[in-house]
C-alpha cells in the first residue's frame, strides 16, 4: 500500500495542473460518474497521511492557488515528475543543502488543516489500496503477464486531460466525494504539526508495539514498511508491548518514524529507490536469519511483518528495567 511519502509524491505530479481546466474525462470507474469532472478547474490538491485530496469547482469559479506550487513545479522541472517504476524504493545518500532546504519549504510552506475550499462535495477523496499509483502524461505499461497470460496493460480508473496539453492518469484507487478533507494534522508523521507527546502516549500503551505503528489515528501515512524498517532501525521487537519498553527507547523509535518517512520522501522527489534493510529481506544487515510471521490486532488487520531475533529481542513482562519506566 502506498504509504505517506509515495502519496506526498503523487501529489507532486497533481500540482502542475493546480489551476487547469479539465478538458476530457475517462477510465473504468463505477463508484462514481466521471464525466462529472468534465470542464471542471483543479482548485487545490492536498495530502493528509495515505489520503489524497483534489478540489475542483467551476471553470469560471475563483482560482486559490496553494502556497507550495511554485516550489512542486520546480520540482517537476527537474525531473521529479516521472513515477518510480516498480513497488520497491529505496532509501538514497543524503540530499544537498539546497534539496534539503527546498524539502523544508515543502513541509512548512501551508497549514495542512483542512480547507474548507469550493462547494460541499467539492473535493475528491482518494484512497490508493495496496498498488495504486498516479502517472503524469504517461500510462501503466505491462512489466508481465497476468494469470492469463495476457500481456494486457493496466485499465486506469481515472483519466483527467487538461486544457493545456496534459493529463493525470490514476489506477488502482478508491474515489468518493466529500464536502472537506477530513485530517488530523497532528497525528501525520510528516506534518510540521505532528504531535510526538500525543504519538508517545499512544506507543507506551499495553498493545504490540506493531498494532500501534500502524493505527492511523496516531501515525497516519505509516504503512508496512515503515513500520517493519523502523522497528529494526530502533532494536525493537514488533510484538513487545509498548508499556514495557523505557521512554527513551519509545522516543528514540518515534525518532526514526520520523527520521525514516523524512529520507524516504527526499529520495522520491530525487526519482531514487528504497534500500530496505529488514522489509522481505531473509538476512539482516548483519546476516542473521529473520523471522516472517503475519500479526495484527485480534479480529483486526494483518500485515506482514520481518524481523531479527537477534537484534530485535522481545522483552516480556518481567524483562524491564522498572527504573527506566517511567
Amino acid at each position: 500500500m502506498p504509504e505517506g511519502p509515495s502519496v506526498r509524491k503523487f501529489q507532486l505530479l497533481t500540482s502542475p495542473f493546480v489551476g487547469q481546466v479539465v478538458a476530457k474525462v475517462g477510465g473504468s470507474s463505477r463508484k462514481i460518474n466521471v464525466n462529472d469532472l468534465n470542464a471542471l478547474r483543479l482548485q487545490d490538491s492536498q495530502v493528509h497521511g495515505k489520503n489524497l485530496y483534489l478540489a475542483f469547482v467551476a471553470a469560471e469559479g475563483p482560482l486559490g492557488p496553494t502556497a507550495e506550487e511554485t516550489l512542486l513545479q520546480r520540482e517537476a522541472a527537474n525531473g521529479a515528475s516521472s513515477p518510480a517504476q516498480g513497488g520497491q524504493e529505496q532509501v538514497c545518500a543524503p540530499q544537498t543543502h539546497s534539496q534539503e532546504d527546498e524539502l523544508q519549504e515543502l513541509q512548512h510552506s501551508r497549514s495542512e488543516a483542512p480547507d474548507a475550499a469550493g462547494a460541499p462535495g467539492s473535493w475528491l477523496r482518494f484512497h490508493f489500496g495496496l498498488f495504486g499509483s498516479i502517472r503524469a502524461n504517461e500510462f501503466s505499461r505491462a512489466n508481465k503477464a497476468n494469470k492469463r497470460g495476457d500481456w494486457k496493460d493496466p485499465v486506469p480508473r481515472l483519466v483527467l486531460h487538461f486544457e493545456g496539453g496534459g493529463f493525470l492518469a490514476f489506477y488502482n484507487c478508491r474515489m468518493h466525494w466529500c464536502s472537506s478533507p477530513r485530517a488530523d494534522p497532528a497525528s501525520d508523521i510528516l506534518s510540521v504539526e505532528f504531535h510526538r507527546g500525543q504519538a508517545l502516549d499512544a506507543l507506551r500503551s499495553p498493545d504490540p508495539i506493531c498494532y500501534t505503528l500502524l493505527d492511523q489515528r496516531y501515525f497516519s501515512g505509516l504503512g508496512n514498511i515503515i513500520k517493519n524498517e523502523i522497528l529494526y532501525l530502533a532494536k525493537i521487537h514488533p510484538l513487545t508491548q509498548g508499556s514495557l519498553l523505557a521512554l527513551s527507547d519509545l522516543e528514540h523509535l518515534l525518532d526514526c518514524a520520523v527520521q525514516f518517512s523524512s529520507d524516504w520522501l527526499r529520495s522520491k522527489l530525487r526519482g531514487k529507490g528504497l534500500h530496505p534493510r529488514i522489509y522481505q529481506k531473509e538476512q539482516c544487515p548483519l546476516g542473521h536469519a529473520v523471522t516472517k510471521g503475519t500479526l495484527g490486532p485480534p479480529g483486526g488487520f494483518k500485515r506482514l511483518t520481518w524481523w531479527c531475533p537477534q537484534c530485535q529481542p522481545e522483552v516480556l513482562p518481567g524483562d524491564e528495567d522498572p527504573s527506566s519506566v517511567t
